[in-house]
C-alpha cells in the first residue's frame, strides 16, 4: 500500500503505517519544525510543499499513483474555540483543496481529520459540502467521531474522521470505521463524565512509544461516537454509541525517570497515602491545583508523545543546526493525530482491501462523477 499525505505535520501516518508495511510516496508539509523532523526520519520520501501551489498536482502525479491519500487540514477554522470562520476561512478552505486533490489524483481510499466542531460549522453546511465533494469525486463515504482514549493513549481527544472509498462504495467505508457492526444495537455502557483521578494505564512493551490498554478497553471506538454513512442510493443513516471504559496510572517504578517526575515524588507519594508504585496525581483541594507539598508540572515532550502514541524521542531532531527546542516539540505533537487511532482505520482498510474490486480509471478522478 502506497500513501500521499496532506498537512503531514511530523507524520502520525507514517508512524502508524510503517509497522503494516505501507510505504509513504510523498508528504506535503510546509512549517519548519515538521520539515526539519521529516527530512531526518523519511529521508527518502519528497516533501512536495505546499498544496496550493499550482503545480503541486502534477508533482503529486509525478511521484506516482497511490492507494490512500490521508489529511488533517488546519482544524482553527471549525473549532468552537476559535472564530468559526469555516469553509470562509483561508485555512478551512484547505479542506476543498484536499478533496480537489482526491478528485485528481483519485486514490482507491481517502482519510481525512478534524475536529467535532466541523459537524456544527455553519450550522453543518460546511460538513456537509465536504461530503458532497467525495460523492461529487465518486467515492462513498463514511464518517465516525473517534476518541484516542480508547486506542491506548491516556488523553481524551475526539476527532471526526472521514473515510472515502472508490466507487460510491459507502459500505466499505463503513466498514473501515466498524459502522456496521456498532449498528447491530449492541452497545457497551455508557460511563458519566466527571472529576478525579485519572484511570490506570499501563507501561507499553520496551520502544513501542508509549502505554498500551487494559485488558478490558475497548478499542472499536470512542465514548459517545458520532457516525454516518453515504449510500449511493441516497440513503443517510446517523447513530450514536458508546463504548470502552476509563483507561487504567503510569507506574512510578516504570516511567518516572524517563517521564521527568521528581526524584523524590515517589517518597512523597508514600508518605501522602498514595500507593508506593504509582505516581501521585493532583487531587482537588481547598487550595486549587495545591495538596500540600505538591504542584502542578508541565508536562514533558516524552510524556506528550506517549500521549499521541509516538515512539520516545521521536521530536527530538536538529532544527536549524541545533537540537530542537520544546516550544516546536509541543505545538507540532499538539497537531498531530494520534498514532494508534490512524494505525486502527489503517488495519480497517486492509481488512477491506480484498473485498474491493474498485479499479483505477484511466483519467484521474473525473472519470467517476455521476
Amino acid at each position: 500500500m502506497k500513501f500521499g499525505s496532506v498537512c503531514s505535520g511530523i507524520e502520525a501516518a507514517s508512524a502508524a503505517w510503517k509497522p503494516l508495511g505501507w510505504e509513504g510516496s510523498w508528504f506535503a508539509e510546509i512549517e519548519p519544525f515538521p520539515c526539519s523532523l521529516l527530512a531526518q526520519h523519511y529521508p527518502t520520501v519528497p516533501n512536495l510543499g505546499d498544496i496550493t501551489e499550482e503545480s503541486f498536482i502534477e508533482r503529486a502525479r509525478a511521484a506516482g499513483p497511490i492507494d490512500v491519500l490521508i489529511g488533517g487540514t488546519p482544524c482553527q477554522s471549525f473549532s468552537i474555540a476559535g472564530l468559526r470562520g469555516g469553509l470562509g476561512d483561508v485555512r478551512g478552505n484547505l479542506a476543498l483543496r484536499f478533496m480537489q486533490l482526491v478528485d485528481e489524483l483519485c486514490p482507491t481510499f481517502v482519510v481525512w481529520e478534524n475536529v467535532p466542531g466541523v459537524l456544527s460549522s455553519n450550522d453543518g453546511r460546511d460538513f456537509g459540502s465536504i461530503l458532497g465533494s467525495l460523492v461529487e469525486c465518486g467515492y462513498g463515504w463514511a464518517y465516525r467521531v473517534l476518541d484516542a482514549q480508547y486506542f491506548g493513549v491516556a488523553q481524551r481527544r475526539r476527532r471526526v474522521f472521514v473515510v472515502g472509498s472508490l466507487g460510491n462504495n459507502w459500505a466499505a467505508a463503513a466498514e473501515i470505521l466498524s459502522i456496521r457492526e456498532s449498528l447491530q444495537g449492541h452497545p457497551a455502557p455508557s460511563r458519566e463524565t466527571g472529576e478525579g483521578l485519572t484511570g490506570p494505564l499501563e507501561q507499553g512493551p520496551e520502544g513501542s512509544g508509549g502505554p498500551i490498554p487494559s485488558q478490558g478497553a475497548n478499542n472499536g471506538g470512542g465514548e459517545g461516537a458520532l457516525f454516518g454513512f453515504y449510500s449511493s442510493v441516497g440513503t443517510q443513516e446517523m447513530n450514536g454509541i458508546r463504548e470502552g471504559g476509563p483507561m487504567p496510572p503510569l507506574k512510578a517504578s516504570a516511567v518516572a525517570a524517563a517521564a521527568g517526575f521528581l526524584p523524590d515524588q515517589g517518597s512523597k507519594a508514600e508518605g501522602m497515602g498514595y500507593e508506593k508504585e504509582v505516581s501521585p496525581t493532583l487531587r482537588q483541594s481547598k487550595t486549587p491545583g495545591v495538596e500540600q507539598n505538591m504542584a502542578v508540572r508541565r508536562l514533558t515532550p516524552r510524556e506528550c508523545e506517549r500521549l499521541q502514541g509516538f515512539p520516545d524521542d521521536y521530536t527530538q531532531v536538529h532544527h536549524r543546526g541545533k537540537p530542537a527546542s520544546d516550544g516546536p516539540r509541543y505545538r507540532a505533537l499538539g497537531n498531530s493525530m494520534a498514532v494508534p487511532v490512524v494505525q486502527w482505520i489503517g488495519r480497517g482498510i486492509e481488512r477491506i482491501r480484498a473485498l474491493c474490486d474498485s479499479v483505477r480509471p484511466p483519467t484521474p478522478g473525473r472519470a467517476y462523477r455521476r
